[in-house]
């Protein structure tokens, strides 16, 4: 039987239409697709050396408090160095971040629970956005050394570390060197620290009968600030003030 004058499918013309738009809906999604790809790995890879670099070389952290009145604001924020002094020892007049030695902070601060907020925290903390547990250290200045006699004070009301008074342009105005005598020696792998705002600074002054003694152990150390990097009025590099430091001499054993 003959198919003569039946209608070939197969030879019917195809609407160029048809080709184009599902070629181009293909494109498009092979598109998306590579492009939450690429997202992904450049989130994962952000996040990998943001917490690379949290974890081994430097860290943010927001002030709470005045203790360190007017070197630093409240809600400044502060780098810091991790590296020291794991690597590079403390110096007198630098700024130290370190964790509670014991008692310092008094009552264990509650934080929140609530496994959203603890989530989000910890993402915004690894980009270095936020500081959650910046309430759980202490911002102070390192005054004596491993081996340094500190005293308070000589005659005219100076601080004098291994015999030699200091003049310390960080305090706050109007305030003077200590209104608490002491008569210390470092002992080592530790420091001797006090706060820029003297007279509102629970420092190494007020905690002698805890079992630090006062004093803050190299391994409570979380490194030294080097930089106000917020707001961007405050921006500034955090000075050690060697000029202070320069005449004391070495401590005796």
């Amino acid at each position: 039987m003959s198919d003569q004058g039946q209608p070939n499918n197969s030879l019917r013309p195809r609407k160029k239409g048809y080709s184009r738009r599902g070629k181009f809906r293909r494109v498009r999604k092979n598109f998306f697709v590579a492009f939450l790809i690429d997202l992904v790995v450049i989130l994962g890879s952000a996040l990998a050396l943001s917490l690379l670099i949290k974890t081994f070389l430097i860290r943010s952290f927001f002030i709470p408090s005045g203790s360190m009145l007017e070197t630093l604001q409240i809600d400044d924020r502060i780098i810091v160095n991790q590296l020291t002094p794991a690597l590079y020892p403390m110096e007198r007049g630098d700024v130290v971040v370190f964790k509670d030695p014991g008692g310092w902070l008094g009552p264990d601060i509650a934080e929140p629970t609530d496994p959203v907020t603890v989530t989000v925290d910890w993402v915004l903390s690894a980009f270095g956005i936020t500081a959650p547990d910046s309430k759980q250290h202490l911002v102070k200045r390192v005054i004596g050394v491993e081996g340094d006699r500190v005293i308070c004070c000589d005659p005219d009301g100076l601080i004098t570390v291994n015999g030699v008074s200091i003049t310390e342009p960080y305090i706050a105005p109007g305030e003077t060197p200590s209104s608490v005598e002491f008569d210390v020696k470092v002992p080592p792998n530790s420091l001797w620290v006090m706060g820029d705002n003297r007279g509102n600074s629970e420092d190494s002054r007020f905690h002698g009968d805890l079992p630090s003694k006062g004093f803050v152990s190299n391994d409570w150390v979380v490194g030294r600030a080097f930089v106000i990097s917020w707001p961007v009025e405050h921006w500034n590099r955090l000075d050690n003030y060697p000029d202070v430091f320069k005449n004391v001499p070495d401590a005796s054993n």
